[in-house]
């Protein structure tokens, strides 16, 4: 498979936008999308602060996410637009939250659905419809973001931004295609 990260990076990115340090957000201090707890957890310094986010250039922001995020759950090995669909909902919603959905999609019985991204995971996500797991991604995000507590404040952006990854999504599956 093409990878891809640059692309869907380039979409994450424009979503996460700047630094925000919303009360109301359990992320508390983020910027580029990446809260503070993240930054503390890369550079191995807990006592990293709000302005330590503030200042994260978007190279750092890009490494945390490939590695973090991307590699985990296996972006360049997922089918296009299946790999922004997965990828942009880890970085929102957790890379294991992420996976278990895919692994839903894909059809996997409950106690199979672990939320890793493995060979199993790998060979059903190339051997199902594309155009299918991106809109049953879509399903599946919009119904978790509706069960969350903070779904009042941020559930229309939320459900926006899960229409706004479904397009893009198939625009990558339809433009891989036609390449």
């Amino acid at each position: 498979m093409a990878d891809l990260f640059d692309t869907c990076l380039t979409f994450t990115l424009t979503e996460e936008g700047g630094y925000v340090d919303d009360p109301a957000d359990p992320g508390g201090a983020t910027n580029r999308g990446i809260t503070l707890a993240t930054l503390q957890h890369w550079d191995h310094e807990p006592t990293l602060g709000p302005a330590d986010v503030q200042d994260m250039t978007q190279q750092t922001a890009a490494a945390i996410y490939r590695a973090l995020y991307w590699n985990a759950l296996r972006g360049d090995a997922l089918p296009a637009g299946v790999d922004l669909s997965t990828f942009d909902f880890g970085v929102n919603a957790g890379t294991r939250r992420s996976a278990e959905l895919l692994q839903q999609v894909l059809g996997f019985p409950p106690n199979q659905v672990d939320g890793a991204v493995g060979p199993e995971t790998l060979r059903a996500a190339l051997a199902t419809d594309a155009t299918t797991v991106i809109g049953g991604l879509a399903e599946r995000q919009a119904a978790y973001y509706r069960g969350l507590p903070e779904f009042g404040r941020f559930g229309r952006g939320w459900l926006e931004r899960t229409e706004r990854r479904r397009q893009a999504a198939l625009a990558m599956l339809q433009n891989t295609q036609v390449a």
